[in-house]
């Protein structure tokens, strides 16, 4: 699963914990972005599915450096 993020290397592995429901997944930063509003990062559409994020699109979350 990937990601976009503004400022991490490409590569970069993240774990991100959506903090409204408690689930957690780990992306690959491989974009830049994201490009609306004050958002920090913007998922691939499977890793959105396994937050939970498909129906609302936005969430509060955690985002975890890993490597």
């Amino acid at each position: 699963m990937t990601a976009a993020h503004r400022t991490l290397p490409f590569g970069t592995k993240v774990k991100v914990t959506n903090l409204w429901n408690g689930r957690t997944t780990v992306v690959r930063i491989n974009d830049r972005g994201p490009f609306h509003g004050n958002r920090v990062i913007d998922l691939a559409h499977g890793a959105a599915h396994s937050l939970g994020l498909t129906a609302s699109g936005i969430a509060q979350v955690r985002l975890d450096v890993l490597q």
